[in-house]
């Protein structure tokens, strides 16, 4: 069926482009079908960073939906950087965008220019992350908090009460980072001997550099709980590297973690649904543009993978 629409819709955009142009998804300005017209009922979609596999799957799952719906989607990396996200929602603005999807890379940091985006009469979607400062028409978003409970309380059992932990913190300010911290310490501070807590940003490479990093601080340490699958599996290299036996817990899911689960590597990871996350905020948006009332919060159900 999708393959059969695809066909359709490329014909149709063929006779009648001149005439009225074809919906088309664009990828960090880069839009192959032209500017998006005013009042054409597009979707701006500010993701935090395309170089992690999470939010790639958000992404797709977003992009597959515009496509199914023929919609125009329009998708902007950050990067991971707060001021060029501001940047790239400004131009969002700029182009006329009937709903702003945004996925913070800093809760605050994006709060005045999602209330700019608010003040023109844009509905605007978090999905994933919080915006702080400015009181957004939808928040789509997995249970951080719960979820990063349940993870550390699955710690426990491997590790038992009292033993050193670790945890590797996400980007500094994302709400991700605060709420699977919260979820975490409501059973680790507790339960465990938390030795040290180091922001490695998401990153697998800056997981491992952070990893090496606490084992030569304190050799001790039985278990690892990371904010997300990228930094958990670089702690996983710095510790196979090191010989040592500690339990790594990480957060999203993601293929390679599940694998690395499967293998034995990891001792668990908390699922969640980018591809559903993408996809419900596509669909709330066109429910926004139609004029139908959405519910101000849509959570996403985690589950321990392990």
């Amino acid at each position: 069926m999708r393959l059969k629409k695809l066909i359709v819709s490329v014909l149709t955009c063929a006779v009648l482009f001149t005439a009225t142009g074809c919906n088309a998804i664009t990828i960090d300005g880069e839009d192959n079908s032209g500017t998006v017209s005013e009042g054409s009922g597009a979707i701006g979609f500010s993701v935090s960073t395309l170089n992690n596999p999470f939010f790639v799957s958000l992404s797709d799952g977003a992009k597959e939906t515009a496509a199914e719906e023929d919609v125009d989607l329009i998708v902007v990396d950050a990067g991971d950087d707060a001021a060029k996200q501001t940047s790239d929602i400004e131009d969002l603005i700029s182009r006329n965008v009937s709903v702003l999807i945004v996925n913070p890379v800093d809760s605050d940091a994006v709060g005045p220019v999602v209330k700019d985006a608010l003040s023109k009469g844009i509905k605007v979607i978090s999905v994933d992350r919080v915006v702080n400062g400015a009181e957004v028409d939808c928040q789509i978003a997995s249970d951080n908090v719960e979820g990063a409970k349940m993870a550390t309380e699955y710690l426990k059992e491997l590790i038992g009460e009292g033993a050193k932990v670790a945890e590797i913190q996400g980007v500094p300010g994302a709400s991700a980072t605060i709420d699977r911290g919260d979820g975490f310490h409501l059973v680790a501070d507790q339960d465990f001997d938390v030795v040290a807590s180091q922001s490695a940003n998401f990153n697998r490479a800056e997981g491992m550099n952070v990893m090496e990093n606490i084992l030569q601080s304190d050799g001790a340490i039985k278990g690892v709980f990371a904010h997300n699958d990228e930094m958990a599996l670089g702690a996983v290299e710095a510790i196979a590297a090191s010989g040592k036996d500690i339990k790594v817990v990480g957060f999203d899911a993601t293929d390679d973690a599940v694998a690395a689960v499967k293998a034995g590597k990891m001792a668990a990871t908390v699922a969640q649904k980018p591809e559903l996350m993408g996809e419900t905020a596509v669909l709330t948006a066109l429910k926004m543009i139609s004029g139908e009332s959405v519910e101000k919060s849509i959570p996403v159900e985690v589950e321990l993978i392990k």
